[in-house]
Formats: structure tokens, C-alpha cells, sequence
């Protein structure tokens, strides 16, 4: 039986990706490539800013309130299920 250092029974493959030494250096690249776009490109950047700031909030209105199901509106105590003599808390 060989041991890998590794106490909790986990191989060492297992943290994955991100956290592996080619990992960290694609993420350190993809900081260093986007920096640099971003110097050289500013104004377009920034001529679509606006665009994606608009857009931006009917994306988050879809994934923060999960569509127009989950609003729950109107009231409460009427609707499949309840009469009008139930417990009510």
C-alpha cells in the first residue's frame, strides 16, 4: 500500500484544474491578456458599456427571480387549496 501524503483519503488529482501549478499560470496569462485588450482597447470598451449595463438587467432579472413563476403576487389567501375558514398563521 503506498501513501501520497493525503490523510483524508483523497487522490491528488482531485483539487483539480485552477488549483494545479498549469492552472494557476493559465489564470495568471488570462489576467496579463486581459489587461492588456482592455489598455489597448479601451474605447470600445467603453463605447459598449452602456449597452451591456442595459443589458445586464433583464439577464439578472431572469436568473434572480427565476422568471415571472416564483413573483408569487396577488393574495395569499385565496387560491387552490385554502377556504375561507382555514387556519391562517
Amino acid at each position: 500500500m503506498t501513501h501520497h501524503g493525503h490523510s483524508d483519503g483523497q487522490a491528488p488529482d482531485q483539487d483539480g484544474f485552477l488549483a494545479s501549478r498549469a492552472g494557476i499560470a493559465l489564470l495568471g496569462f488570462i489576467v496579463i491578456a486581459g489587461v492588456l485588450l482592455l489598455s489597448e482597447h479601451r474605447a470600445h470598451v467603453m463605447g459598449a458599456a452602456f449597452w451591456l449595463l442595459l443589458l445586464a438587467c433583464p439577464i439578472l432579472h431572469i436568473f434572480m427571480h427565476g422568471g415571472h413563476g416564483s413573483h408569487g403576487g396577488g393574495d395569499r389567501n385565496s387560491g387552490p387549496g385554502r377556504q375561507s375558514g382555514a387556519h391562517q398563521h
